[in-house]
């Protein structure tokens, strides 16, 4: 499948930014079974973006890893 190798990430703590190192990635909202729809958001050549189910705002931070937060622990691992 070729959204293996996408980040997803989740927003259980309820903040509303996230830094994230990749500019690819799914957002699920929160950890399963509290989760929104897996939905793939590309920021292009933007900075940042928008969920538009969970209105978490992600900004984009190249020094950060594709799977590191800022906060620490939005990074959902299956």
């Amino acid at each position: 499948m070729a959204s293996s190798n996408i980040p997803h990430f989740k927003n259980d703590q309820g903040v509303p930014v996230i830094h994230i190192g990749s500019k690819e990635f799914q957002c699920i909202g929160a950890t399963p079974p509290q989760d929104h729809p897996h939905i793939f958001l590309d920021m292009g050549d933007a900075e940042e973006i928008l969920c538009p189910y969970c209105s978490t705002l992600y900004k984009y931070d190249e020094d950060l890893g594709p799977t590191t937060t800022r906060p620490v622990g939005c990074f959902h691992e299956d």
